[in-house]
């Protein structure tokens, strides 16, 4: 069996038409998100993801979903939490984000907020890319990004 990686790539615009027929407040991101897991993902006996990326130089956004009860209990959003991952360009290289450095986050913006996420009720994953932002010294702006996955995985790196 052939093994297979994922491919994450396009390109990025600032541009916003005012001929479009979608309403856009602004423009140059782009991401991608696993299906709503049927029940939870059980992350609590894990300390960190990981992730086998070849990148482009940008900063992507790795994003964990949560069981709504901070943002809007009782409505159909989840709790995100966020982490930036830098892949370098052109090399696989092993990523690995502490579960602690994820961030509780709205609509994109970090919440000032005591929370802890709860790792055992996980219910997505996904990464992202913006035009604006990130890690300084990582490639930014309009154009084209590419990020190949080979793996994501969960670690446990302490008793």
């Amino acid at each position: 069996m052939q093994h297979k990686i994922g491919i994450f790539y396009g390109n990025l615009s600032l541009d916003i038409s005012e001929d479009s027929p979608w309403r856009m407040k602004r423009s140059g991101f782009c991401g991608m998100r696993s299906k709503k897991f049927d029940g939870f993902m059980d992350l609590d006996a894990y300390d960190m993801v990981t992730m086998k990326l070849r990148g482009d130089g940008r900063c992507y956004i790795s994003t964990i979903y949560t069981e709504n009860w901070v943002n809007s209990p009782a409505q159909e959003e989840d709790n995100s939490w966020q982490a930036f991952v830098v892949a370098p360009k052109d090399e696989w290289h092993v990523v690995k984000i502490p579960l602690e450095q994820y961030l509780p986050t709205w609509r994109g913006n970090v919440i000032s907020s005591e929370m802890e996420m709860n790792p055992a009720r996980v219910v997505g994953m996904s990464l992202s890319v913006n035009a604006e932002g990130g890690v300084p010294g990582s490639k930014s702006g309009p154009g084209d990004f590419s990020l190949e996955i080979d793996w994501i995985k969960a670690l446990r790196t302490q008793n």
